[in-house]
């Protein structure tokens, strides 16, 4: 997806995004449409049916221009009941796009219209229905600042996706059924002591903490500091079959709808600067973002500037967004940008090229697995302007839980929908505090609010903004935010299989 600094460049793409130019007839808002239908994408020369997420010009998702406001009225063209969830905003609370949360599906043939002032940033869009994001029911949403208008500099989309020809309620079948990598790797961890459903629901209860200067221990018998001590173990797959990585093998990894046999080629200008834009839009893929020869600036987070942070490779967890500026050499040339899934070598990923450059082909894997994602970049990130330090009106504490089935997942040992609501009131500064004891890393996701990352593994800091954390295995973290987004709010695992089976609750707000 590419973005010119100067002019919209429309290439062979399927990803290409409508014009971002400046518009004086912004000052009378229109109403968009995004459509949402089935498609047919070839992938390795293979065709699979799935959904596409287009705006009127037929191109994925939306892009708006500094100011303007989301006015926008969904087409629900396909044969299927569904409804769009726009990640990163804080839209009203019925426009959040939850089922039997925040909103009713839209059916087959009808349409709903959505009415706020989005919030700016890379940001993405997806369905929020049973297991339609694995089939590609997802596109970006980027809502332009002033700043990257004025900035000369060319701007590229990547939206990042795991893909198997199989249908998701085949895969989560075989996962429930112990047929999975889950089921092959950590059978030994369901063998934990598990709560008595009245022990479970009293340790769950004692779990939500309201006192503002209670610091007393984490429920489950695993208190703040024995869960800080396992710092050391968080990531380190194998370890007495209690950690692994991937729960699913897919038959490929999508960067704009294409593998590396046929990568999308992004022409851009010799020693011109260029803003990736990232999206990690995988069902349950972690990936290593490498720039190979190029070394790039961080420069935002889930659409929240940072303070630049210099490197070649960078982890993206799954429904995060990160922004990567780069200076290019001069000179003709190509270099790719690949993203590689965690704790393996298959990749996917686009690339960088001059006019003239000549392109190689790019192997689908790399030339060595990568390791686990662990929390050295998110604890070294800063936001871009320092905010002042808050004392909370309100602690919050939850343990993400596993088991005692084979594919159970859950919080405080309830499933989704039989859940305990994380009460709060409008206009209070909240910690919520997550103790992660599981086989595996969870990307945690707060719909209706960005939250700051305090602590991660035992370690106090005032880090990034965000909307989606990865909460360490054998970890924990804590994050905070602000309550002024009345209604009820969902905050789930985004690996869509571990919510698909329970972990995720809401935040709701009372008088």
């Amino acid at each position: 997806m590419d973005i010119s600094r100067r002019r919209l460049m429309v290439g062979a793409g399927a990803m290409a995004l409508s014009s971002l130019l400046p518009n004086p007839a912004l000052a009378r808002p229109r109403r968009q449409s995004l459509n949402v239908d089935s498609r047919v994408l070839e992938v390795r020369g293979k065709p699979a049916k799935v959904f596409s997420l287009l705006n009127q010009g037929g191109t994925p998702g939306l892009t708006l221009d500094p100011g303007q406001p989301f006015t926008v009225r969904v087409y629900n063209r396909s044969a299927a009941s569904t409804v769009i969830h726009w990640h990163g905003q804080t839209p009203p609370n019925d426009q959040d796009g939850v089922p039997d949360l925040t909103q009713p599906p839209i059916k087959a043939g009808a349409s709903y219209d959505y009415d706020f002032m989005p919030r700016p940033g890379t940001h993405w869009m997806h369905s929020h229905v049973g297991l339609q994001e694995q089939q590609l029911l997802a596109a970006p949403m980027i809502i332009r600042r002033p700043e990257d208008v004025a900035a000369d500099r060319q701007e590229i989309v990547v939206m990042l996706h795991d893909f198997s020809f199989r249908s998701p309620e085949e895969t989560l079948a075989d996962l429930v059924a112990g047929k999975g990598a889950h089921g092959a790797m950590v059978m030994g961890v369901h063998n934990q002591e598990i709560p008595s459903a009245d022990k479970a629901e009293t340790q769950a209860q004692s779990g939500q903490v309201s006192d503002a200067h209670s610091e007393s221990s984490m429920s489950m018998d695993m208190n703040m500091e024995g869960m800080a001590g396992m710092e050391n173990m968080a990531g380190m797959e194998g370890m007495s079959g209690m950690v692994h990585l991937n729960d699913v093998e897919y038959d490929a990894y999508l960067a704009n709808d294409r593998t590396l046999d046929d990568p999308e080629v992004i022409r851009i200008e010799s020693g011109g600067r260029v803003l990736v834009r990232l999206i990690n839009a995988a069902s349950s893929t972690n990936f290593t973002v490498d720039l190979g020869e190029l070394q790039g600036r961080a420069v935002a987070v889930d659409g929240n500037a940072i303070a630049p942070l210099a490197a070649r490779r960078f982890p993206l967890a799954i429904a995060q967004r990160l922004d990567i500026e780069i200076d290019l050499p001069a000179g003709n040339g190509a270099w790719p940008v690949t993203a590689i899934r965690e704790g393996a070598a298959a990749r996917t990923g686009i690339v960088l090229a001059t006019r003239n450059a000549t392109i190689a082909k790019l192997a689908a894997e790399a030339d060595e697995k990568t390791g686990p994602i662990d929390s050295m970049f998110e604890q070294r990130i800063r936001p871009a302007t320092r905010s002042p330090a808050q004392t909370a009106d309100r602690r919050l504490r939850i343990m993400l839980s596993e088991g005692p089935g084979v594919y159970d997942w859950g919080i405080n040992f309830r499933m989704w929908p039989n859940h305990l609501p994380l009460e709060v009131r409008q206009g209070e500064y909240v910690t919520l505090t997550m103790g992660n004891p599981t086989s595996m890393a969870h990307p945690m996701h707060l719909h209706g609010a960005h939250f700051q990352v305090l602590a991660l593994n035992g370690k106090r800091y005032a880090g990034a903004f965000r909307d989606t954390l990865l909460v360490p295995a054998k970890g924990m973290a804590t994050i905070g935010f602000q309550t002024d987004n009345p209604g009820r709010w969902a905050f789930h695992c985004h690996n869509l299989y571990h919510m698909a089976k329970g972990m995720m609750t809401e935040v709701r707000y009372i008088a």
